[in-house]
């Protein structure tokens, strides 16, 4: 039962990374720049934010992904 938790665990790291690292930080940020060209209210800070965003997203995202392993190897150790 332990094995299954900590296997369980590790893809819920998997899918956590990908959905806030890669949906909400990089997908989701270049959307909402895109909606604000169309609708005219496009500003510097708004690309600045979606920069940054960008540029840690893929950080955040492994960074979700390693606890989870790192949580599901614990349980099943």
């Amino acid at each position: 039962m332990k094995i299954v938790i900590g296997i369980l665990l590790m893809i819920a790291g998997a899918i956590g990374g990908l959905y806030i690292g890669g949906w909400l930080m990089f997908i989701q940020s270049i959307l909402g720049v895109c909606q604000a060209f169309d609708s005219h209210t496009l500003t510097g800070t708004l690309i600045g934010w979606v920069v940054i965003k960008c540029l840690f997203a893929s950080f955040v995202g492994g960074l979700i992904f390693w606890i989870g392993v790192i949580l599901g190897n614990a349980i099943i150790d």
